[in-house]
């Protein structure tokens, strides 16, 4: 089976792995039932390499993963992440990277995840009021502790990763990318390649847009409904550049999504895509996507749709933490 290693680490990985976040909140209605079934599937089909954060459903989600790896956890790349301070019912209140905080949040986890040893820790937002020299002495400290194998880093700038990988090295930063989303080929991407870090790529369906099969959003639960980019007047003028996906689909007997995710195998094989879903009809329809191959004219085309997609991936508070 072909595998993608993850930065300079001994972690080999299916070249697509599964993003959980989705099962437990975010994106409407969660069934734990249905989402054990598809973490079963991937497992079944060679899908080795799954992505969870302590604050996805204040907890449940590792709860989740727990619950339905169990006996199997061992199988598995299982990267995990911190650095989102909720409340227990769901508020977030901050970030926070101070070392104790690092040490506190692993140990968390490692209870919820029923391990112990993470695979690859990261840190999901940059903290502004802790050096990151400081968190990441942190997470080198759980390295020699035994307690987590390789740490990352998500939504960082190239200068952020810089003075990480001076503390400790850095295996992954995971950034938003897609289609849709380049803005870490300016921000980190040359840094990472220059240092040997692998990109995780989340949402690299455009949250499910760039699958062609989503329109507007009326679930009071789904917050894609209040973010700019997917809602609105900015929502039509940005579902018009799908077309040009579905046609090319289309045309190569594919889905929409698997033009969406070869693209991204397409820039290199550092880029390792986590798509999340909840069934498993979509995970079987995204990995089949290591089997679509895009001509150079097919990229080309592709390229073009980056520059003509209105408003912001997060709200305007939510973009200060990103890419710092």
């Amino acid at each position: 089976m072909i595998k993608r290693r993850i930065g300079n680490s001994d972690l080999n990985v299916f070249p697509i792995g599964l993003g959980a976040m989705g099962m437990s909140e975010f994106y409407g209605e969660s069934d734990d039932e249905q989402s054990i079934r598809t973490l079963h599937k991937a497992l079944e089909l060679g899908v080795d390499f799954i992505d969870t954060a302590d604050m996805y459903g204040t907890g449940h989600n590792e709860q989740l993963l727990a619950r339905a790896l169990k006996g199997r956890i061992k199988e598995i790349t299982l990267a995990t992440k911190f650095g989102i301070v909720r409340e227990p019912e769901g508020k977030t209140v901050g970030l926070s990277g101070k070392p104790d905080y690092v040490k506190k949040a692993c140990e968390a986890s490692l209870k919820r995840l029923e391990t112990d040893v993470i695979d690859l820790y990261y840190l999901h937002r940059v903290d502004p009021e802790t050096p990151i020299e400081d968190t990441v002495g942190a997470m080198g400290e759980l390295v020699k502790e035994g307690k987590v194998r390789y740490i990352g880093l998500s939504e960082v700038s190239g200068d952020t990763l810089k003075r990480a990988h001076a503390v400790h090295p850095i295996t992954a930063v995971q950034s938003e990318y897609s289609i849709w989303t380049r803005d870490n080929e300016d921000a980190n991407l040359a840094v990472c390649r220059e240092l040997g870090v692998s990109t995780v790529a989340y949402s690299p369906l455009g949250r499910g847009y760039l699958t062609g099969t989503l329109a507007t959003i009326t679930d009071e639960k789904d917050y894609r409904a209040s973010v700019p980019r997917t809602s609105g007047e900015n929502l039509e003028i940005n579902l018009k550049t799908v077309r040009t996906i579905e046609q090319m689909a289309a045309a190569k007997g594919v889905k929409s999504s698997q033009i969406a995710l070869a693209w991204l195998l397409a820039q290199g094989e550092d880029i390792i895509p986590i798509p999340g879903t909840r069934r498993e009809v979509y995970l079987i329809e995204n990995i089949k996507a290591v089997d679509v191959a895009l001509s150079k004219s097919e990229l080309a085309e592709l390229n073009k749709i980056a520059a003509l997609v209105q408003g912001t991936r997060y709200s305007a508070a939510a973009m200060q933490s990103t890419l710092r």
